[in-house]
């Protein structure tokens, strides 16, 4: 398994990390232990995790992918592994308004209360990586980074890095940590595959110039690059098809961004290039993504065994110059165009 450095810190990764959002939910413990297990073995020694997964969100389940993973790592040389998690604020459940209407309040306070929790649910003195999950633009950037610095400076939180933000925010917030003297986002954690490009557009520019590493989420496009949801009725028990079914708006909304005609028909063709090349659709995604000279680590999720070993042969893949241009003729036939 190669590593890379994420933006200028000393954290040294594989360039996979394993993400645990559907740990303790639609994966129990021993079925996400053997997950782990399976991802450590490959040479997976960066794992992402967040304070309310896992994902579909029930109150009874909140905070149990930390636990988890927390259990995990008990018995293993601490220093031997690279734990990234994430904090949202006082809502503590995920769809909850606070999280999504602007009030989502990562002020010193909930930063304290959150970073706290975590430490004892993943077992350990130290956080390698504590990301916003979430921003809060309605928040001055020097109360946050002001928080996240302390936390630094007391050696729980070795980097700070940031999720779902937009390029404004990004620059702001270095030009806050620059000014102040704080610690600053060596990282952001944005979805990003080979359906959904939107961070080429601003964001890729601003880590490449600031060395600011992309640790992308989604890579499969929300699975839709795994042809799935290529049938009608999608399938039954399918992330997107449960949030059309019963979710709020808000998550309807994202299954209609993400499966939609022209993404299904861009899956199918991708699918069709990686058979072509003799792999995985999956394999395929991931590969294309860690290409990217911005990308430090791909984060991928499994809720199976048998799902992990599918995408692990890109770890040891490198596309060529020809597989890449059809990738990126089919973007342009049915998605946007580049750049």
């Amino acid at each position: 398994m190669n590593r890379r450095r994420i933006g200028r810190t000393g954290l040294v990764v594989s360039e996979i990390c394993l993400g645990t959002m559907t740990f303790g939910s639609v994966c129990d413990e021993p079925l996400s232990r053997r997950i782990l297990d399976c991802a450590h073995d490959a040479g997976i020694d960066f794992f992402d995790t967040a304070e309310i997964y896992p994902v579909p969100p029930e109150a009874a389940y909140v905070h149990r992918s930390e636990e988890i993973l927390g259990r995990w790592m008990a018995d293993k040389p601490r220093d031997s592994l690279f734990v990234a998690t994430k904090f949202c604020g006082p809502a503590h459940a995920w769809f909850v308004p606070p999280v999504r209407e602007g009030r989502t309040t990562i002020d010193r306070h909930h930063i304290r209360k959150a970073v706290e929790g975590s430490l004892r649910r993943l077992q350990t003195d130290y956080i390698d990586l504590y990301q916003t999950h979430w921003p809060d633009h309605d928040l001055p950037y020097e109360l946050t980074l002001g928080a996240l610095d302390e936390l630094v400076e007391e050696g729980k939180v070795r980097y700070v890095g940031c999720s779902n933000e937009n390029s404004w925010g990004l620059m702001k917030s270095l030009a806050v940590s620059r000014e102040l003297g704080l610690a600053r986002y060596e990282s952001i954690q944005n979805n990003f595959s080979l359906v959904q490009r939107r961070f080429l557009d601003e964001l890729a520019e601003v880590c490449r110039r600031e060395q600011i590493s992309l640790l992308p989420y989604s890579p499969l496009g929300g699975g839709v690059l795994t042809g799935k949801y290529d049938v009608d009725p999608w399938p039954e028990g399918a992330r997107f098809t449960q949030y059309l079914r019963t979710g709020g708006e808000r998550q309807k909304a994202m299954a209609r961004r993400f499966v939609n005609e022209k993404s299904v028909a861009a899956a199918r063709e991708a699918g069709e290039l990686a058979r072509a090349l003799n792999i995985s659709t999956a394999a395929l995604a991931l590969a294309w993504s860690k290409q990217h000279d911005f990308v430090a680590s791909t984060i991928i999720g499994a809720t199976t065994v048998e799902q992990l070993q599918d995408s692990l042969p890109a770890a040891d893949l490198k596309l060529d110059a020809d597989a890449v241009k059809k990738l990126d003729d089919i973007n342009q036939k049915y998605l946007y165009p580049l750049g």
